[in-house]
């Protein structure tokens, strides 16, 4: 179910809406309880059969979160219910999203494993991600563990996010949970987000997108340097306004529903870096790998050459999740060569030259890539 389709529109948030502000006012258990079954509902609606993929998500991470803090308060090592939860997680993750791919590539070694046809739970990536966040955090005491299946059920299926984002790090709404409070003024802020954010996606990201395909459709003798541009500058055009008008989307929806998300995008277009487009754009995602893989690596207080690694081995891994095959790991090698290039090169020389032209800069390595 699309934000932007007549069913979510004109029957789905109606209905969240008025039961969640009419009957369930004043009574908090009840209100979670309810977007719950709404969120589970929203995410059945095209596979039924996927949701069964996120309760058992739910529950696992559910016991995950039990198992750290009973360590936790028992003095005892947190590295056996932390080393599960990574795999257990991540062991899903593969299954449904990396193992053809991994297949495909023993088979071009010569093995001759069969390939299954596995479809992929729409989402996975992101509430894979959510659910090692409150297991982490849970650990690094930036979150109470819940004691309730049902409230870390929430957590990681909230219908809002639940499909494109924004990531969601357990801490930042750990409180919100059972103590957020809902204004009208936030209900009037988080319409009106959702309102341009359906406008970025229905009159902008639509429309470049249809551009975009019109012009990849053309065949390859027919195309001109100019239309390829236009086709480049019009995929990028699509990309941004799709991705960052569904974060908007959901940003809103969360305000509307009493929860606070974080920014996902903050006008990445006018970087004069790579290193600063990557600080404006999919914000969330950034942060998730900083927090729990860069910064566990050493981050940046380490010698010079394992802080190249943790730059690659986190781009790597960024472009990976974004997809199975070699080309997003090209992609996220080619950024993290371009940001380790400013860093230790570029740097100096971007600081001198007029802004514009490292605008310029920027978007030509964004657009190619």
């Amino acid at each position: 179910m699309l934000f932007s389709s007549s069913v979510f529109l004109f029957l789905f948030l109606p209905v969240v809406l008025l039961v969640y502000y009419l009957p369930l006012r004043r009574w908090r258990q009840g209100q979670n309880v309810f977007l719950l079954l709404a969120s589970l509902g929203f995410y059945a609606w095209g596979e039924p059969w996927f949701v069964l993929v996120m309760l058992g998500s739910i529950l696992a991470n559910y016991g995950f979160g039990l198992w750290v803090d009973a360590c936790k308060r028992a003095g005892r090592t947190c590295a056996p219910p932390l080393v599960t939860a990574l795999a257990v997680n991540l062991g899903i993750l593969f299954v449904f999203k990396y193992l053809t791919f991994t297949l495909g590539i023993l088979n071009r070694l010569g093995a001759a494993f069969a390939i299954p046809g596995i479809e992929l739970p729409i989402g996975i990536s992101f509430f894979t991600f959510q659910a090692l966040s409150y297991v982490l955090d849970v650990h690094r005491d930036r979150g109470e563990v819940q004691r309730s299946p049902l409230k870390v059920g929430l957590y990681i299926s909230f219908f809002p996010q639940l499909i494109a984002g924004p990531i969601v790090k357990y801490e930042t709404v750990a409180q919100q949970i059972d103590h957020r409070k809902e204004t009208w003024a936030d209900f009037s802020a988080g319409c009106s987000r959702f309102i341009v954010g359906l406008g970025k996606k229905v009159l902008i990201a639509n429309t470049t997108g249809a551009l975009w395909t019109q012009i990849s459709g053309v065949p390859d003798a027919e195309r001109t340097v100019l239309m390829m541009w236009l086709g480049i500058l019009a995929f990028g055009m699509q990309i941004y306004f799709d991705f960052s008008g569904y974060s908007d989307m959901a940003i809103g929806l969360g305000k509307m529903l009493g929860f606070d998300f974080n920014k996902n995008f903050d006008y990445p277009y006018i970087s004069t870096s790579v290193s600063e487009f990557w600080r404006r754009w999919h914000i969330s995602l950034g942060s998730w790998f900083r927090d729990y893989i860069y910064i566990p690596l050493g981050g940046n207080r380490v010698s010079t050459l394992k802080h190249i690694r943790n730059i690659l081995v986190v781009w790597a891994l960024t472009g990976l999740w974004h997809g199975a095959s070699w080309n997003f790991v090209l992609w996220g090698v080619y950024y993290g060569l371009f940001l380790l290039l400013e860093k230790f090169v570029l740097q100096k020389y971007l600081k001198k030259i007029p802004s514009w032209l490292c605008t310029v800069y920027t978007m030509l390595v964004v657009m190619i890539g």
